[in-house]
């Protein structure tokens, strides 16, 4: 029978000898392929909720009629898969990886201080191999889970009575995942440990072992494990509750105590096995009777699993010692065939043999340390039931003698997403801390991973999503934050959500994109004139930038007719570096003019949002002094940071951020991708976006891809920006393109202000104005007139041949150009005809 899952299939018990030989190979073979991502293994476990949350699933059903061969009882087995549908849903995976490891990407090669080229990341401890316990059917696979976050081979061996369930979940998981990375990390074997050999086998090439069992069966692996093996024991461990006088007389604290005495038949590290008195006398026997008369109520609304033989002896054994022990005055008796209390006046912590048997015992607060801290190797979780000022002086006497865990009655063997496990993070153990130190030669380089390989996520398997239909992507704001607003360029303005863990992210990757375009966060004087308020997300979101990159930063922020006031300020504080709209920052350069030429000292101008041309870099360069003219990133408020520029990118080239983002190139009629070279619709795939998911999204630009590689010697997927979709408009019916009226501009006059097209109807006839600068253009407009229809024949074509259109130049003050009302962005087309063919 095939019993055993390996690397995707599912093998006999022959097979799976056969290549327990091969263990030390298929681990070198995994771990010099690319990283797992985490954000794999959440996509993945994201569509096996969705399975367990169906009950009509193939899936669900299958790993039901598991846990029905495995014995469990049927209240148990929703417990269980409920409990995997929390523990697999992505919301909870996010914040265990972040919370333990940093990042939802931690396995990337990435600074931690971007004024040093040092590089730090986790990566996998190798093979980790899992002893899985028999008491927790789900324990096996979520081991193996942080085995997956973690990015490490995972061989796991199941417990004898193990109906395949944990194989059959971790398949599941693997056929999730359209990369195979899965199902290459995962080996599931099915045996008893009494097979020895094989687990002698299987632990020989590991690099860690996580074990579940007692301090024999902790000790038999101990014993197999070759020198410098990690041994990570999940055991064996006790838990209590602690009660004080105004909580032991309270009915409900009692029922909730009761509630985590029933819970899983007190299968869990976290139930409590000893209820504690804060009393040094002989009430002990009092509170005994009253809560065996609440747990005889409680038991009757659950499902009880019957002990085995061997379980039921130890119970009977138990019991009748304690019995006996009746006639010394040290301890009382209640029971019935479904639950045992124990009352004992002695202090002393003690197991108990489980299936709702507790004992109830004296523990003043003076003698915890003096009792507990002896057995601190093996405290867990205490309920603690007491008043608010009790509750915190107690806490920390209970944790200054061992215990790990402290909640209240009725919530022992509850958790919260991230939790630490026994006092440690599960993902942390199962990684490694690795750091490398280099030189000057990578002080542009803030992930050394990007000069290795071109990681590529793959997208859903979604439709695209228009800017039009935006709102679509926001059916689900539970997990939003922080919101922005659109400039509005391309269509009404909108807000954009995010969670901080997603704006903490985007602005990471920021900060690592002005990293590659040239920025110097220690020694560059930087101002932030990028325009804040009204919710606009350009001024904040470049603040916290250059937060993370430590740098020297003056938050001015965009002020419009106040060019002279900034321009004095920069030259005040020695600023060397401006970050801000170009539109803008060439209102500041041309209106202080003098200013800023007497000062120059202005070294590195980073812009967003819109783009230079050329004629304008030039004019800043030779006018100004600035050395540097680069795009601080390509994003946009809805979509987030998308690409960054490196020194060698040509004006509009990016590199994509690959670590948060996927790039589809789609055909501008169909949703199919372009051929090589061919311009397209870029749709953008944020996988870490939690504020609102921001799948298969058309941003509106096109692109194409450049296959060729990049000068810098990264490896990151880079593409070239042909402008928006909106640039492309009709009229008179032929389509034209405003880049080509910005590129006729500046061949013909060397042009380098603004340029903006007003789309109007008189009468029957279409009106197309150029409207130009009037400080930068020449005065002649029929001479303007004649260049650009020489120099782009379709307007020749449409304008003079054809007379479909009336075609005029307006040169016009630059503040009376239409802009965006948040960011300031010029409205490169203004189309105000009643019926818009563009």
């Amino acid at each position: 029978m095939n019993q055993h899952y390996w690397q995707g299939e599912w093998v006999d018990d022959a097979e799976a000898d056969r290549r327990l030989s091969t263990l030390e190979e298929a681990t070198q073979a995994v771990l010099g392929q690319e990283p797992l991502s985490p954000l794999i293994v959440m996509a993945a476990a994201e569509r096996v909720v969705k399975h367990l949350a169906d009950a009509e699933s193939p899936v669900r059903q299958r790993l039901a009629q598991r846990l029905v061969d495995w014995n469990v009882p049927a209240e148990e087995i929703e417990q269980t898969l409920g409990g995997l549908c929390g523990a697999l849903a992505r919301p909870t995976i996010e914040k265990k990886v972040v919370r333990e490891l940093g990042s939802v990407d931690p396995n990337r090669l990435a600074r931690f201080d971007f004024r040093k080229q040092v590089f730090e990341a986790w990566v996998p401890v190798g093979l980790l191999a899992h002893i899985a316990p028999g008491n927790a059917p789900a324990a096996g696979a979520l081991s193996c889970l942080e085995g997956l976050l973690s990015g490490n081979l995972n061989v796991v061996k199941t417990s004898g009575d193990d109906s395949r369930f944990t194989a059959e979940l971790l398949s599941a998981l693997a056929e999730a995942d359209p990369t195979g990375q899965i199902a290459e990390r995962v080996i599931v074997l099915h045996y008893s440990s009494s097979r020895r050999e094989w687990l002698e086998r299987m632990c020989a090439p590991a690099d860690a072992v996580a074990a579940w069992g007692g301090e024999e069966a902790l000790a038999g692996v101990a014993s197999v494990l070759r020198p410098g093996c990690r041994l990570v024991d999940w055991g064996p461990k006790l838990s209590f509750a602690y009660l004080t006088s105004d909580s032991w007389s309270n009915t409900e604290t009692l029922r909730a105590v009761a509630a985590d005495v029933c819970a899983m038949d007190q299968q869990a590290c976290s139930s409590p096995q000893v209820i504690y008195l804060d009393t040094d006398d002989a009430e002990v026997f009092a509170f005994a009777e009253r809560f065996a008369a609440v747990l005889d109520d409680v038991v009757a609304t659950v499902e009880c699993r019957e002990p085995s033989a061997p379980e039921w002896a130890e119970i009977t054994n138990t019991v009748l010692v304690t019995e006996l022990e009746q006639h010394l005055g040290l301890t009382k008796v209640h029971k019935t065939d479904s639950w045992r209390v124990l009352a004992d006046t002695r202090s002393a912590l003690r197991a108990s043999p489980l299936y709702r048997t507790v004992w109830v015992k004296s523990l003043a607060r003076k003698e915890i340390s003096a009792v507990l801290r002896p057995m601190r190797r093996y405290l867990q979780t205490v309920g603690l039931g007491a008043n608010r000022q009790d509750t915190a002086a107690l806490t920390r006497s209970l944790i200054a003698a061992g215990v790990q865990r402290v909640t209240v009655p009725g919530a022992m063997l509850g958790s919260y997403d991230g939790e630490p496990h026994d006092g440690v993070y599960a993902l942390q153990r199962y990684s490694r801390r690795v750091d490398v130190q280099l030189d000057e030669r990578f002080d542009r380089d803030a992930c050394l991973d990007d000069l290795v390989s071109a990681r590529k996520l793959p997208p859903p398997t979604v439709p695209v999503t228009t800017k039009a239909r935006f709102d679509e992507l926001q059916d689900d704001l539970s997990r939003a934050e922080v919101f922005f607003r659109s400039g509005g360029t391309t269509g009404a303005p909108k807000l954009s959500a995010f969670s901080w863990a997603d704006y903490d992210e985007h602005m990471r990757h920021g900060a690592e994109g002005m990293i590659a375009a040239g920025f110097d966060p220690r020694t560059d004087r930087t101002m932030n004139l990028f325009f804040g308020g009204q919710l606009y997300g350009g001024f904040p979101s470049f603040f916290s930038v250059l937060e993370r990159l430590e740098a020297v930063q003056y938050p001015m922020a965009g002020q419009q007719n106040e060019h002279e006031m900034v321009a004095q300020s920069i030259v005040d504080n020695k600023v060397d570096t401006v970050l801000g709209m170009p539109s803008y920052l060439l209102r500041l350069f041309d209106e202080a003019g003098d200013t800023l030429r007497a000062y120059r000292g202005i070294r590195k101008v980073f812009y967003g949002g819109e783009h230079f041309s050329e004629q304008q870099k030039r004019w800043l360069t030779q006018e100004f002094g600035v050395e540097l003219i680069r795009s601080a990133a390509y994003g946009s408020v809805d979509g987030g940071p998308l690409g960054y520029q490196c020194l060698e990118s040509p004006s509009r080239v990016h590199h994509l951020f690959a670590g948060i983002q996927t790039l589809e190139i789609l055909d501008q009629e169909e949703d199919r991708p372009v051929g090589p070279g061919e311009t397209g619709r870029l749709v953008f795939t944020a996988h870490t976006r939690r504020g609102q998911r921001l799948d298969r999204y058309e941003i509106g630009d096109l692109g194409r891809w450049l296959d060729e590689e990049c000068p810098c010697g990264r490896r990151t997927p880079r593409f070239e920006l042909l402008g928006r979709v909106g640039d492309v408009f009709r009229s008179g019916g032929h389509f034209l393109n405003y880049r080509r009226f910005v590129s006729a501009a500046g061949e013909a006059f060397d042009y380098a202000g603004d340029l903006q097209i007003v789309l109007d109807e008189i009468g029957d006839q279409e009106r197309l104005t150029i409207r130009l600068d009037r400080d930068r253009a020449p005065s002649d407009t029929e001479e303007v007139w004649a260049e650009f229809v020489q120099r782009y024949p379709d307007l020749e074509t449409t304008a003079v041949r054809d007379q479909l259109v009336s075609l005029h130049i307006e040169l016009a003050p630059a503040e009376e150009f239409k802009r965006t009302t948040n960011s300031g962005k010029l409205v490169a087309v203004v189309d105000n005809r009643e019926r818009n063919g563009a």
